[in-house]
């Protein structure tokens, strides 16, 4: 199991959530857009400062709010998009993330959320990058990770692919079962986290509850084994954000240990 972590998932700044990862044992990390922005220095010296770590920059993310808006804002959207797929290269790295959009004026009409998509996936190809479009749980148009599935199959580009994050996954009592259907290089990325049963908004449950794998009730297991099961090699990276300051980088090793060993042990 290739174990990343995003940073969002620490406390502290950017170069102390760097040390942790790395000292930790991370080879991989997912950079946050707002640990980059919060940070007093270039993307450029963050990139130097993995480096010199023996960390690899897997992903960068968020982008959001992109598909389904107004003709209006549309060029804004573009401009955004440029930024961020620039901000990705100078980061060293070939890989961002973009949420479906939770904007409450996203348009329904789906044959326009996939022009979109393919428009940001033609700017992403120039610049040698892969978007990983994630359905949020609480995406307005998209949720699911088939209706994600959906528009980046009818995009067809080499550019764009999904992400899979079990919260979003599971917290709708969704599960994988059809990710046959899905060729593995369109697997962009993969996220985890648990959570413990809520009845609650799934958005307040992501933001205050989510925790490591095996703290919750989430079949994440299950999740991960369905993606080994189709051949899905890439970094495993945990995304654990909550109320309560954030998990420690030793911590999260151990869980991904955890978790590789249940996975194997379930394993046939």
């Amino acid at each position: 199991m290739l174990r990343a972590i995003a940073t969002v998932s620490l406390p502290g700044t950017q170069p102390e959530k760097l040390n942790a990862i790395a000292d930790a044992g991370f080879g991989q990390v997912e950079i946050f857009a707002d640990d980059l922005r919060h940070y007093p220095g270039s993307a450029a010296e963050i990139r130097q400062m993995c480096a010199d770590l023996g960390l690899h920059i897997a992903l960068y993310q968020p982008f959001r709010d992109f598909e389904g808006a107004s003709r209006a804002q549309f060029p804004g959207h573009l401009q955004r998009a440029r930024q961020a797929l620039a901000i990705t290269r100078q980061l060293g790295c070939d890989k961002m993330l973009l949420c479906s959009s939770t904007a409450a004026d996203s348009s329904p009409d789906i044959d326009l959320q996939i022009s979109d998509l393919r428009a940001l996936a033609a700017l992403a190809e120039e610049e040698g990058v892969q978007i990983g479009y994630e359905a949020l749980a609480w995406g307005t148009r998209v949720n699911r990770w088939r209706q994600a599935w959906e528009r980046v199959r009818a995009v067809d580009s080499p550019a764009l692919g999904i992400v899979l994050d079990s919260f979003h996954v599971l917290s709708l009592g969704d599960d994988l079962r059809a990710i046959g259907d899905v060729p593995i290089e369109k697997i962009t990325f993969v996220q985890l986290a648990d959570a413990p049963r809520k009845a609650m908004d799934v958005q307040a449950w992501s933001r205050h509850y989510r925790c490591l794998p095996g703290q919750g009730d989430l079949p994440v297991i299950e999740f991960t084994r369905a993606l080994l099961d189709r051949g899905y090699r890439g970094p495993w990276s945990l995304e654990i954000f909550n109320d309560r300051g954030g998990v420690s980088a030793a911590d999260a090793w151990r869980s991904l240990a955890w978790l590789d060993a249940q996975v194997m042990r379930h394993a046939g």
